[in-house]
């Protein structure tokens, strides 16, 4: 290793080794010096990187916040809109209403039991899920009633042939006993 210094007046240091060519002192100077103007050059562009990504970011955040803003007067709008067909929906029907009564004397009579019977309607829903749901319960815990009495029936048939085959083994042991008995 040896250390040359240049003409701008640092301390360089080069690692001699046999496989690069050796270089001159002049040419050392001038990878030193476009070394030092590239690192100054590349701190001086990350600044203004920095800055260009900060102003681009702000400036996507002022869009950001226009779209928000733009969105949420839409929505408002929007809303103030359906708040205006609803009363109008309702005006209309009123007066649909005020027009069938003046068509057929016994129409609002009629209204009258056709808004109970959409009553009864809106009551019966909610009840008729809960008979089918609690139709699926019961089913479910028929089925699994019938499995368990299914298998319990298999079980029982399985203890009977057991109860029998060991009747016969013992009824063939007594045998077995009385005849060694009695020839003994």
């Amino acid at each position: 290793m040896t250390q040359s210094q240049t003409n701008d007046g640092p301390v360089t240091t080069v690692e001699e080794s046999a496989a690069p060519p050796p270089q001159t002192q002049t040419q050392q100077s001038n990878d030193m010096v476009l070394h030092t103007g590239s690192l100054s050059f590349s701190s001086h562009m990350s600044r203004e990187d920095e800055e260009m990504t900060r102003s681009a970011l702000s400036a996507f955040r002022a869009k950001e916040d226009e779209i928000e803003k733009r969105r949420m007067e839409v929505r408002e709008r929007i809303q103030a809109q359906l708040g205006r067909v609803e009363q109008e929906t309702k005006r209309l029907s009123s007066i649909r209403e005020e027009l069938e009564s003046m068509a057929d004397p016994m129409r609002k009579e009629v209204s009258v039991v056709r808004k109970k019977i959409d009553s009864v309607n809106k009551e019966l829903k909610p009840l008729g899920s809960t008979v089918q749901k609690k139709e699926r319960e019961y089913k479910e815990a028929l089925d699994t009633f019938n499995e368990k009495n299914r298998e319990k029936v298999q079980l029982i048939t399985k203890l009977m042939e057991l109860v029998g085959e060991s009747e016969k083994l013992r009824m063939i042991k007594l045998e077995e006993l009385s005849k060694s008995i009695e020839t003994a």
